[in-house]
């Protein structure tokens, strides 16, 4: 993570290609930022770079927001940028005393202090103080020191593909919708832990995730979903909710994944939930009967959903 004033030698880095953005959830918009530069770095003998901010700067900015939830937060955001093969990352800390930065101060600390001898951003892109950098300033800011692309809008339906669109559809619930912004589907990462173990008891027994609070949840209700458990993907069903069935009083939301076809004892595991489908409300059933019909149903509907989609998989 780099602080400010940042204390690299020029002379330390090598010359780079640099991709400039948030990037939260790293979308089909982002990529086309960070490929670019790494296009650029290939082209003009350079190392590919991307620097992106934590936290958010409305953490830092806004006057009532002490806490931010991601599309993809920091360790998630590494992860798929690593994938792109962009060679290094920089992670600038955030503070008011950096957003307080003119842009040409931005410019000559973080960019051409850092080598950079390409830059690449969205059309949207700003920096310095109050945002007063963008990209038709940059040519000015730059001192000549290095070459710029800028990448224009990117829509789906007529639309800008963007994280706020993408934010919105998630707490819709509609991550079936995602794909076609996020050039994936929907992921959450979070440990297995103990629940209370009511799902073996009648035929479904279920695996209780953990997921940092950093993520959005999709809202209560039964997903169809794949689970990815050291390296394997399972299809499954998700119910996020109370479990109002048997907890009257529950605060906290519980997110529990029953997988098809598995039988392991997976306590203590990283997992990846990937959700694909919302297929209904969550629900307080009259007993236990109408609970493991409602359950075979979601099953028998899920099953369905993958295997009219398989293709995709």
């Amino acid at each position: 993570m780099l602080e400010f004033p940042l204390n690299l030698e020029k002379q330390d880095i090598p010359p780079l290609s640099m991709a400039l953005g948030y990037f939260d959830g790293v979308h089909r918009g982002h990529q086309q930022v960070i490929l670019e530069a790494k296009r650029q770095a290939i082209q003009l003998g350079l190392s590919s770079a991307v620097m992106t901010f934590d936290p958010h700067p409305s953490v830092v900015l806004g006057k009532d927001k002490r806490h931010v939830q991601y599309i993809s937060p920091l360790t998630e955001k590494i992860k798929i940028i690593e994938q792109l093969g962009i060679d290094y990352m920089f992670i600038v800390h955030f503070t008011a005393e950096f957003a307080n930065l003119l842009p040409q101060e931005f410019i000559d600390q973080y960019i051409i202090g850092l080598n950079v001898k390409h830059v690449v951003a969205g059309f949207d892109y700003t920096y310095g103080r109050m945002g007063k950098g963008n990209m038709e300033t940059l040519p000015f800011h730059s001192r000549e020191e290095f070459t710029f692309s800028v990448i224009p809008e990117l829509t789906e339906g007529n639309e800008k593909v963007s994280s706020t669109r993408i934010r919105s559809l998630l707490r819709e619930g509609k991550a079936d919708l995602l794909p076609n912004l996020l050039g994936r589907y929907y992921t959450t990462t979070g440990i297995v832990i103990h629940g209370d173990k009511r799902g073996r008891t009648i035929g479904f027994p279920t695996a209780n995730i953990d997921v940092d609070d950093e993520y959005i949840i999709p809202p209560l209700g039964v997903y169809s979903v794949r689970m990815k458990v050291n390296n394997t993907w399972y299809q499954g069903v998700c119910n996020v909710g109370y479990k109002p069935t048997f907890n009257q009083n529950a605060k906290k939301i519980s997110i529990e994944v029953h997988l098809f076809e598995f039988d392991q004892d997976i306590y203590g595991e990283e997992v990846v939930v990937e959700w694909h489908l919302y297929l209904r409300k969550e629900q307080k059933f009259s007993g236990i009967e109408e609970l493991v019909r409602q359950i075979e149903q979601d099953k028998q509907n899920a099953l369905h959903y993958f295997k009219e989609n398989r293709q995709i998989f």
